[in-house]
């Protein structure tokens, strides 16, 4: 027996056993690590595929992240600001193509007009579906913000930490109280306490990032408690501070294995979240999403955005999907979900961790 398949095999795992495993060295190892994680979903989480339609409502951002391509400082970005008109369009078509749940992501924004913005959208989709399940990654708010979104009908929320590493987190960021480890750690507690199934990630293969760190972000996660994750690569993009620092980075494969096998270590930590397979690994492999679903992922985010906006939510560079229209991106998933040998669920695609905490 390979070494690697008695830590897979362990009940708990170590942050040493979590290095080892990130940090195999054949394709027959990191094999049995997959296996292993896809095993582990198939008994805990099933085949089931959860589809989300995802919704890039604007990339006008007031923060300043050295690694983000829409960062406020970004003068190269076309801004925009989808409609609630086309919103609601948009949410009609994921219905009409059986969806039940859809994320809306922004950047960044913290004033009065985009929280009731928010807020009446919400209601807007409530009135369409009250089962419709709505996902919200617009950042760091106030407690009252998210308990005003959760009242109107938002379930669920996602704010990746992007490194659980204090230190790391602040060469990521510009030193000022709007990008403030302790109050975006504060926000993720927030979230649980109201009641939304909380989510959060990090990047993976950033400048300046050991495999302790991705190790410490795993640990970081199951000690949080979290009930759905989404994390993927890091990748890079030139219009961003974080570029100059691209010549030291990992190749990009092996930014892209590593990232699967970060998904399969948190699945056999994690055995009942809910773990997506992001669109930056398609970034790098074109069956990228295909091998996270099957290295332990179960959630798959189909970009919804109507196609004139598309290619101005450019976070990272290469992102896949910008020139497919809806109606792409839907037929584009479903084969997706096919080639992995799996099958989309017809549920609400609620996080079974999340629902076992509910019963107690």
């Amino acid at each position: 027996m390979l070494p690697i398949q008695e830590i897979v095999e362990k009940e708990n795992l170590t942050k040493e056993d979590i290095v080892t495993l990130l940090t195999v060295k054949t394709k027959e190892e990191q094999d049995v690590l997959l296996q292993k994680a896809n095993a582990v979903k198939e008994q805990f989480v099933g085949k089931k595929v959860y589809l989300r339609g995802l919704i890039e409502l604007s990339n006008i951002c007031g923060k300043n992240c050295f690694y983000c391509g829409i960062r406020a400082e970004n003068n190269n970005t076309k801004r925009y600001n989808i409609p609630d008109e086309e919103v609601v369009e948009v949410i009609r078509f994921a219905k009409s193509n059986q969806f039940s749940s859809v994320v809306i992501q922004s950047g960044e924004l913290c004033n009065f007009a985009f929280t009731k913005r928010i807020t009446r959208l919400l209601e807007k989709i409530q009135n369409i579906s009250e089962q419709f399940r709505v996902t919200l990654s617009l950042g760091e708010q106030s407690e009252e913000t998210y308990r005003e979104w959760y009242n109107a009908g938002a379930q669920r929320y996602l704010l990746r930490i992007e490194s659980s590493d204090r230190e790391l987190y602040r060469t990521l960021h510009p030193n000022n109280k709007l990008h403030d480890y302790e109050a975006r750690l504060k926000c993720l507690q927030v979230l649980k306490r109201i009641g939304y199934q909380a989510g959060t990630g990090v990047m993976i293969g950033l400048p300046f990032q050991t495999f302790e760190n991705l190790a410490d972000d795993l640990l970081f996660m199951k000690n949080l408690d979290i009930d759905m994750v989404g994390m993927g690569p890091y990748i890079e993009h030139e219009d961003t501070p974080l570029y100059q620092y691209r010549e030291s980075l990992l190749p990009i494969k092996d930014r892209f294995d590593l990232s699967l096998r970060m998904i399969a270590i948190l699945r056999i930590l994690m055995k009942d979240i809910n773990i997506a397979s992001t669109t930056a690994l398609q970034s790098i492999d074109p069956e990228g999403r295909e091998k996270g679903l099957l290295a332990g992922a179960n959630v798959l985010m189909p970009n919804l955005t109507p196609l004139k906006y598309r290619d101005n939510y450019m976070l990272y560079e290469n992102k896949p999907g910008v020139f497919q229209d809806e109606e792409e991106s839907v037929v584009y998933i479903k084969k997706v979900v096919n080639s992995a040998g799996e099958e989309i669920a017809q549920d609400y695609g609620d996080s079974l961790h999340f629902k076992k905490k509910r019963q107690f």
